[in-house]
């Protein structure tokens, strides 16, 4: 690149810059000659407008696109209720529901579960911190890292050849023979199953934690001096207090369970019976080249996912109006 060409590049960028701010400069100036309304209008319109239009061009028409490609084959013809038939009555597409029905089902509760425990164990005791740091770390690496992690962990020789998969190492030092954990249905699905849980606890226990820090420490003192017992102040005012964190909680999990696809992309891509709705929808659209099956089951997915996200936001909405 000759000097002559990078003064050009600059007095471009100086050009676009130029005319931004008189862009800018012009808005402002129309915003403060107009009347109050005026202006309150034109600033809701210039606020949102751009807003709007994303959100109609990367959400809306999306949705609408996937609608129609539902009802249609691979050579995009109208095939009317073909792609749900085939996802309700062929037997691989089945055993991909049942996983995923099994993923939201186990996921969130074990996740939240031990999440709680560990937020209650570790509360107010010395190093505290350094243990939510140990359990929070696996949220910091991404689901292909961590599926990368855990395919080591599950890894397969022969018997006649050292382990270098932790499980199986374990296995074979307890005296039994190694297994291709990842290969045997249903057993492989918990094994994935297994890393989300992995993953989701160190989110649960932050969020509970946080909670039951905030539970009054009057409430817990009149309940002590009640005469109940740990386990019964745990149940009776702990739980209470933080129950619209545990929803906040179950409901996030589930919805990141059910929209998984790199842990069982990266481990699996899906095969021995491993198959979830977002990973068969990527197989289906862009490797066996039926994008209405790909679509029906992202309209499945949507179908799915939606009365959480409603239950998530009538909670918020209830917990505003008691503020």
């Amino acid at each position: 690149m000759t000097s002559l060409d990078l003064l050009g590049k600059f007095l471009q960028f100086a050009t676009g810059l130029l005319v931004f701010a008189i862009v800018v400069a012009l808005i402002l100036f129309l915003l403060d000659r107009g009347a109050k309304a005026e202006r309150t209008s034109l600033q809701l319109g210039l606020f949102l407008g751009p807003a709007l239009a994303l959100l109609g061009i990367g959400l809306i028409y999306p949705a609408i696109r996937t609608s129609f490609l539902a009802f249609t084959d691979r050579a995009g013809e109208f095939n009317g209720w073909d792609n749900f038939v085939w996802m309700f009555t062929q037997d691989q597409a089945l055993i991909t529901l049942l996983n995923t029905f099994v993923w939201i089902f186990l996921v969130p509760i074990i996740s939240t579960t031990i999440g709680l425990v560990y937020a209650v164990l570790i509360d107010k005791s010395r190093g505290e911190k350094y243990f939510k740091m140990l359990v929070f770390m696996p949220m910091a690496i991404s689901f292909v890292g961590a599926g990368i992690i855990w395919r080591f962990m599950y890894a397969y020789r022969s018997a006649n050849y050292e382990q270098y998969g932790l499980v199986n190492q374990i296995i074979v030092s307890l005296g039994g023979e190694p297994q291709q954990i990842l290969q045997s249905w249903p057993g492989n699905t918990l094994a994935l199953i297994v890393v989300m849980i992995w993953i989701q606890t160190g989110f649960a226990m932050t969020v509970l934690s946080a909670a039951i820090k905030g539970v009054p420490a009057e409430q817990l003192e009149a309940a002590e001096l009640d005469g109940a017992s740990a386990y019964q102040r745990f149940l009776q005012v702990t739980i209470p207090g933080i129950r619209s964190s545990l929803v906040v909680v179950v409901t996030t999990i589930m919805i990141a369970t059910l929209k998984i696809f790199d842990v069982v992309r990266t481990m699996t891509a899906g095969n021995f019976n491993t198959s979830v709705v977002a990973n068969e929808m990527y197989t289906q659209a862009f490797r066996a080249g039926e994008p209405g099956r790909g679509a029906a089951l992202a309209l499945i997915l949507f179908v799915m996912v939606t009365p959480i996200v409603v239950y998530n936001v009538r909670v918020l909405m209830k917990q505003r109006q008691i503020r």
